[in-house]
């Protein structure tokens, strides 16, 4: 298996086995380990719960208040037991798309990333279509007609897709583009012009995808356990 040297940043034999570790492995552990040293840390910040929150569990409280009114909006009222599912998968994209402005290789500018992060909603898409739809749920493939199945079926097929090469497709056209303006400027410029890139395709592409593919989980996930064919 070939990897471009961009990509590649550490291999290692284990007895016959050739390991690849790429620059998105590499990436993905650190916005991981990033992710876990901070749920620890407000964990223990806010041992002592206050009644009356002020400053770090006054933030914290206010985060939380708003990925519950998100997922309130989004799921009916048996679903939003689910909502930390969402919200994981929103952090973790989030800090993905942010992790560029500290010169990583964004873990979601690999097709890899983002396909498995679409194969996890697309279990949770069905497995909930199952387990609230039963037999509904096998029916819908065949409504109005018996000759929608392949149809239905290609459309069910392309929701993981179309979530997967949305979210690698704005972010790797991000990462291109930014490195294109820093490698046409002079040094001197090299500084400050291309803030301006990582400010648009970091921050605002980045916060803007992230809450793109959430929306769009939660909808299909809603679609299919939900009877919308009655």
């Amino acid at each position: 298996m070939n990897f471009s040297n961009q990509n590649l940043w550490f291999l290692f034999t284990l007895g016959d086995t050739e390991i690849y570790i790429t620059e998105t492995i590499l990436a993905t552990w650190i916005v991981m380990a990033v992710l876990i040293l901070f749920a620890v840390f407000v964990r223990l910040r806010l041992r002592s719960f206050k009644r009356v929150p002020t400053g770090f569990q006054n933030i914290i409280e206010t985060l939380i208040e708003m990925m519950q009114g998100f997922v309130k909006d989004n799921l009916d009222e048996d679903m939003e037991r689910h909502g930390g599912f969402f919200f994981g998968l929103f952090v973790f994209i989030l800090t993905s798309n942010y992790s560029g402005m500290f010169g990583l290789r964004p873990p979601t500018s690999d097709l890899a990333t983002t396909g498995a992060l679409a194969m996890m909603v697309f279990v949770m898409i069905h497995g909930m279509g199952i387990a609230r739809q039963k037999g509904k749920y096998i029916k819908s493939y065949i409504e109005p007609a018996f000759l929608f199945l392949p149809i239905n079926i290609i459309g069910e097929l392309a929701k993981p897709l179309s979530l997967a090469f949305r979210l690698f497709g704005n972010i790797l056209s991000g990462v291109i583009i930014a490195t294109m303006i820093y490698n046409m400027l002079p040094i001197v410029f090299r500084f400050l012009l291309p803030d301006v890139a990582h400010v648009y395709f970091d921050i605002l592409v980045g916060a803007l995808q992230a809450y793109v593919f959430t929306v769009l989980s939660m909808t299909f996930v809603m679609q299919k356990s939900t009877d919308i064919f009655s």
